[in-house]
């Protein structure tokens, strides 16, 4: 009977923020800009760590694949989302609602991860600076983010998987812009304590040990910046992970702020509203806190664009 429950539902209807045809268009044109601002500057911070051999260091590996973790994370929720504003269909299919939660988390999960290896790697850098060579070797730094994909992918399965344990009913719209696995728990009209329970379980335990990670590694950070006697030298041991603390405090400032929002308003509205600061402004802000905050990736840029604009001069005469 729970296996028929579940087939029966053979899509979702993803609301998205208003009902209102005037603010469609509005809508639409406000997340394709974030959606092309987000791809292009992510593009050109891997384009710039991969054409310039300055860059190629464990930071800026870690750098690169963050952008592209962006690029994919804001590829799984916006396109569908500007298909539905563009085509006035609200309907997701089963299977695309399933794809769409479990790429999400594995792209917030593999986020997660990778913001706390590159803190270890700020840690190592200021911490232990003579060995930072040996101990972030190219080894370990593939390792560590294969590790972090694997993890990230059953984190993924599991909390995929809850969504193939309730029953839904009659209504299957989802007050959202893409298919987020709280809000499809809400729409289960089976128990599901036991799958919340579970779900806020992995959450803990995939998470925790990065997070603490985290805290670790600025905590040891804090404590070595501070016994170093000159203010240049602690200016200069600040500067080399401001960037990354900017990002950290915005990945999890607006987790953390989506979360409260969720807690105090009873609008499901509000929480997509929300959710857009999570799952759509730190993937389009990132790329600009790394290049306007980093001499060396502003420097890189630069070189990009002048290639570029000698290609398209070579290109044009010719």
């Amino acid at each position: 009977m729970g296996l028929r429950n579940q087939t029966a539902v053979s899509e979702f209807f993803l609301l998205g923020f208003t009902d209102d045809p005037q603010f469609q268009p509005l809508i639409f044109s406000l997340f394709l800009s974030i959606y092309l601002v987000t791809i292009m500057g992510n593009l050109l911070i891997i384009l710039a760590v991969s054409s310039d051999p300055h860059l190629h260091t464990p930071m800026y590996f870690f750098l690169s694949i963050l952008s592209f973790n962006d690029i994919c994370l804001s590829t799984t929720t916006i396109p569908k989302m500007l298909v539905n504003l563009h085509t006035q269909d609200l309907s997701i299919t089963y299977v695309g609602c399933l794809a769409q939660i479990c790429l999400t988390v594995v792209f917030c999960s593999l986020e997660n991860c990778l913001l706390a290896m590159m803190a270890y790697d700020r840690y190592v850098a200021i911490c232990h600076p003579l060995r930072y060579l040996a101990t972030m070797h190219p080894g370990l730094c593939v390792l560590l983010v294969l590790v972090s994909l694997s993890v990230s992918f059953m984190d993924a399965l599991f909390q995929s998987l809850m969504v193939l344990r309730v029953s839904f009913c009659g209504n299957v719209e989802i007050p959202h812009f893409f298919c987020e696995l709280a809000q499809i728990i809400k729409l289960a009209c089976s128990d599901t304590l036991v799958n919340s329970l579970l779900i806020f379980t992995a959450i803990f335990v995939f998470s925790a040990p990065a997070v603490s990670g985290m805290i670790f590694s600025y905590a040891q950070i804090m404590s070595s910046v501070l016994k170093i006697p000159s203010a240049a030298g602690k200016h200069k041991a600040f500067s080399t992970c401001g960037s990354h603390l900017c990002v950290v405090c915005l990945f999890y400032g607006t987790a953390l702020g989506v979360y409260i929002s969720s807690a105090v308003t009873n609008s499901p509205r509000k929480s997509a509203v929300a959710s857009v600061m999570y799952s759509v402004v730190p993937q389009m802000l990132n790329p600009f806190i790394y290049s306007l905050r980093n001499r060396d990736m502003k420097e890189a840029l630069w070189k990009l664009t002048r290639m570029f604009h000698l290609s398209s001069v070579v290109t044009g005469s010719a």
